[in-house]
């Protein structure tokens, strides 16, 4: 008895050594100082417009590149390009694309934990209680790490069920 307790105890202690840290995550909440939610107006360097879109086919989003000093590396690692989506001036989405390096990976790791793997879309994830980041390549020589914030996408489908809600009412 004592042998299986003693057993399950390092296993517990194993599994938790590799689990993620989504506090770590959320308290993060994006990619340096650009943080998902923050008003666009809020971000720091230059802003430039790239398009409208349609994001899920339905809600109009703004797509802006962002270039800063402070965002041109990860350490050691040179950032090719920075860009944040935005819904009604906030930013939903930030998307990073680096020189492909294996060290991005083990920061990341040692940052938040293990990631999960989706087999079929090559991509190693981290999911919090109101964003997800994705990690994978982005081309023969670069890695993209894309911040989602899950609480801006809601916030979408409540405006398109509002808009419903308004035509109802005006029957």
């Amino acid at each position: 008895m004592v042998r299986v307790t003693f057993l399950l105890l390092i296993l517990m202690a194993a599994w938790s050594g590799h689990a993620q840290d989504i506090n770590e995550l959320e308290r993060r909440n994006g990619f340096k100082d650009l943080k998902l939610g923050m008003h666009i107006d809020s971000v720091k360097g230059e802003k430039n417009f790239r398009k409208d879109f349609l994001e899920q086919e339905e809600f109009m989003a703004k797509l802006y590149s962002v270039e800063h000093p402070d965002y041109q590396k990860v350490g050691e690692i040179p950032v090719a390009k920075v860009e944040v989506k935005t819904y009604n001036n906030l930013v939903y989405q930030i998307h990073v694309v680096t020189e492909k390096d294996p060290r991005l990976m083990k920061a990341l790791e040692s940052v938040y934990g293990a990631s999960d793997y989706d087999l079929k879309k090559e991509t190693y994830f981290w999911k919090g209680r109101t964003l997800i980041l994705k990690f994978r390549s982005f081309s023969k020589n670069q890695l993209e790490m894309i911040f989602t914030s899950y609480l801006i996408l809601k916030k979408m489908k409540d405006d398109k069920g509002k808009k419903v809600e308004d035509i109802a009412e005006d029957f």
